[in-house]
């Protein structure tokens, strides 16, 4: 079985200092701590900006003054990955424009806030084209069984480069009774995860609530990678508020490489180019 990468989403777009003393709200606290968590063993971080009164932000000096300080602490230890979520107040061609305008090694695109009607469609297929030669790693975020199909159905009509360097990350509980996931919770989409892996098509999941570091072992025990942080959960598996992010990480690894697997870091990601391998669906 491959190695899983983790990805850690630190901070997200809505909690605050209120959720957590120790969320990263400002890019120095940022930096910090996507440092800490590489030593603990992400390879991957998914990254929000926030504006000076600690809002979420697509604004591109906010990003890039995120990723400029990302990069002073540990360098290209770790693949930056640029969220486009638009919690509601961003519109497509807003979350495009922030990457055409900063061009990052990853990014992660919902399939239903970039393409929300089929009027949408040539826009985003030029766009996740320009993504793909631009070699821009995309991912793709999908919340249930219609948006896997959906995802399926890009890339058979070709709206979804077949040929692009791309992951897809299923996301639990966000939809559940206060947020909470189960590791049941992956049960339906099981039949298509093994399409995605017989096509070299690496995935991953995330999970909202206490329950979260189960849902990823799961997740891991099938192959799949995984996303872990604040973003999603605070907590630790006991029940108790969560130290750091890169607590939360170090947990996992270790939980991870009990049960038989191993991670994988940014340097051999490149290496290993592990996000291209793919095969017509």
């Amino acid at each position: 079985m491959q190695d899983a990468l983790i990805i850690v989403a630190p901070n997200g777009a809505r909690k605050q200092k209120t959720d957590h003393f120790n969320l990263p709200i400002t890019p120095e606290e940022i930096a910090s701590e996507v440092e800490a968590c590489v030593k603990a063993g992400a390879g991957m971080v998914h990254l929000h900006a926030r504006k000076a009164d600690g809002q979420h932000s697509l604004e591109i000096d906010d990003n890039l003054a995120v990723l400029k300080a990302v990069r002073e602490r540990v360098g290209d230890q770790v693949i930056v990955q640029v969220t486009t979520e638009a919690v509601g107040i961003y519109k497509p061609e807003q979350q495009m424009a922030l990457i055409r305008g900063i061009e990052p090694e990853a990014a992660s695109f919902a399939i239903k806030e970039l393409i929300p009607t089929q009027e949408s469609e040539q826009a985003a297929c030029e766009f996740f084209s320009w993504v793909a030669a631009k070699k821009i790693i995309a991912q793709y975020i999908v919340y249930s069984m219609n948006e896997l199909a959906r995802y399926f159905d890009y890339i058979n009509r070709g709206i979804i480069q077949e040929d692009s360097p791309h992951h897809l990350l299923i996301v639990l509980g966000r939809y559940a009774d206060g947020q909470q996931s189960d590791p049941g919770d992956l049960a339906p989409f099981l039949p298509l995860l093994s399409k995605l892996s017989e096509q070299n098509i690496r995935w991953a999941v995330c999970a909202f609530g206490h329950k979260e570091q189960d849902c990823l072992l799961y997740a891991a025990q099938l192959g799949g990678d995984v996303r872990i942080g604040f973003e999603n959960n605070c907590y630790t598996p006991e029940g108790e508020l969560a130290e750091t992010n890169a607590a939360q990480v170090s947990a996992l690894v270790k939980q991870i490489q009990a049960r038989g697997r191993d991670v994988i870091n940014a340097e051999k990601c490149r290496e290993l180019n592990i996000f291209a391998d793919f095969k017509t669906v």
